[in-house]
């Protein structure tokens, strides 16, 4: 007896779902899988004056990873081992371990290599090269000692300038000049009067001006009243 319509189309729906499911825990473990992707390394200059390479790993599936620091050579092919640190529990979020160069100079270039379980054996790219910086610390700057002030030396008498003697002409004319401009300026004067601005003409416009508002104030009164009485 052949199997109904029905039967077969939860066959293959239930097949569809399971392939899915499949899929889905592969991926799932591709992305737990260790990677040397999950590694990074760049040259830092610590506070203190110290430069190193610090290797991070972000490997979410928990694998411990030995890194190894390589000193690259200026010969082919040549290298030296300088440095090695284990990363024993390493998070997605990051664990960084730092390998000590032997020197810090421009230009150095070093290889990283990770070994992590069976799933990762190696190197980290592109090789670090440490840059154009010092990790010298930093020291204040001393002041310079103030030496004390030397005396000046007092003059000597060969190098004082004498006094010049004036001439007859000079003495001459210095001795009117005194009776020129000690004569008394007289009181009342045309000079005193320009520099304070008082004047006999400055008293007159007063009074006439004065008389002027007098005048003016009786006319007022005088028309008011006129107006009352027509009223």
């Amino acid at each position: 007896m052949f199997p109904s319509r029905h039967t077969a189309r939860a066959a293959r729906v239930i097949g569809t779902f399971g392939a899915a499911a499949a899929l889905s825990i592969g991926i799932a473990d591709t992305a737990l899988a260790c990677n040397i992707s999950d590694f990074s390394a760049a040259a830092v200059c610590e506070s203190g004056g110290t430069g190193v390479i610090r290797v991070t790993d972000r490997d979410g599936s928990g694998t411990p990873a030995t890194v190894k620091l390589y000193l690259q050579l200026n010969m082919p092919g040549g290298e030296r081992l300088v440095d090695t640190k284990t990363i024993e529990h390493p998070t997605a979020q990051g664990v960084s371990v730092d390998l000590t160069p032997p020197d810090w100079y421009p230009g150095g270039t070093y290889r990283v290599h990770v070994k992590a379980g069976d799933q990762v054996d190696d190197d980290i790219q592109p090789m670090t090269v440490i840059p154009d910086e010092t990790c010298a610390p930093s020291t204040p700057s001393s002041a310079p000692a103030t030496s004390p002030a030397q005396p000046s030396s007092p003059a000597s008498p060969s190098s004082a300038t004498p006094a010049t003697t004036p001439s007859p002409a000079q003495s001459s004319s210095a001795a009117a000049a005194p009776g020129a401009s000690s004569a008394p300026t007289p009181a009342g004067g045309s000079t005193g009067l320009a520099e304070t601005g008082a004047g006999s003409g400055t008293t007159v416009i007063a009074g006439a001006a004065a008389a002027l508002v007098v005048t003016g104030g009786g006319m007022v009164v005088a028309l008011r009243r006129r107006a009352v009485r027509r009223f």
